[in-house]
């Protein structure tokens, strides 16, 4: 009995020397372990940033093949498109606007292990030195966007693995309408086979009058474009279009075409109304899909707890 206690003394005794030891070694060790994550990450923050270094670089040099280097084969983003597809519409863009310029702004980066999310402000400017068919006059293209980078290390080496647009909004003026304040407004969200509102909104200049149509595009490719009927800017410079969005899990984009025409006095009879002013808008809208698998039942349960 008495060697029993003793035992168990010692064991006690070792116990507590053990856990003092643990106690006066743990915070040591955590703060090595701090010390080499932040290294880590620093690190991988730092070659992040390389990344989208040379992913400016390489779009404002159009150097697709390169630009490819920096993505994943299995690349998606959140319209469906895969690598293949998504690069077949940068040389496009590239072709249409041989002088279009690229910035990135970096907002936030966030590290776990082998994986990364990065946020994105980016811009882009081109010009079309091509008259438009309806208006002879060359055009600006303006784009902004705000994304997600979804970013995965292989092989010691960090790749885009995936994409969300988050907010996108893109202008082509043409003539005039280059100096006329414009904005086309609608949900950056939206609920699939929900009713939204796009609005745009027009400084109208006093001596012009200003027609527009409002419509709605899925993100497909081909581009499925709907018939456009135009309307004459009412004195609150404000159009508005009611909108269903699809049930197709796709997301859209709402479309504003502006024309602005000028009149001038010919004779006493006559007057001769031309256009001096063209300009397209495009706004985003993420179309969220319904989850059918949500049973509506449960959650009128959980409520009433």
């Amino acid at each position: 009995m008495k060697r029993l206690f003793l035992t168990l003394f010692l064991c006690a005794f070792a116990f507590s020397v053990n856990c003092n030891e643990c106690s006066y070694a743990g915070p040591i060790a955590d703060y090595k372990l701090r010390i080499e994550n932040n290294k880590i990450e620093k690190n991988a923050i730092k070659e992040i940033k390389a990344l989208f270094d040379l992913q400016t670089q390489y779009t404002n040099e159009y150097n697709l093949k390169k630009l490819a280097s920096l993505y994943a084969d299995n690349y998606v983003d959140n319209d469906g498109y895969s690598k293949k597809v998504y690069f077949k519409l940068i040389q496009e863009t590239w072709d249409s606007y041989p002088d279009i310029t690229y910035k990135t702004e970096i907002k936030n980066i966030k590290v776990n292990g082998d994986y990364a999310v990065v946020e994105t402000l980016e811009t882009a400017v081109a010009t079309d030195d091509e008259d438009s068919d309806i208006i002879s006059a060359h055009g600006e293209l303006n784009s902004t966007a705000t994304c997600v980078y979804y970013l995965k290390r292989i092989n010691q080496k960090w790749v885009i693995s995936a994409e969300q647009v988050l907010a996108e909004q893109s202008t082509l003026k043409y003539g005039d309408a280059r100096f006329v304040k414009m904005e086309l407004n609608a949900p950056s969200l939206i609920g699939a086979g929900e009713e939204y509102t796009a609005e745009l909104r027009v400084d109208l200049p006093k001596d012009q009058i200003v027609i527009a149509s409002i419509n709605k595009e899925r993100i497909v490719q081909p581009v499925q474009k709907d018939e456009e009927v135009f309307k004459q800017l009412p004195e609150d410079q404000i159009l508005e279009r009611v909108f269903v969005s699809n049930t197709d899990n796709i997301n859209e984009y709402a479309v504003a075409s502006v024309g602005i025409t000028k009149s001038e006095k010919v004779s006493d009879e006559t007057m001769k109304v031309y256009m001096n002013g063209l300009a397209f808008i495009i706004t985003r809208v993420n179309v969220v899909p319904k989850n059918n698998f949500v049973k509506i039942e449960d959650l009128d349960v959980e409520q009433d707890k």
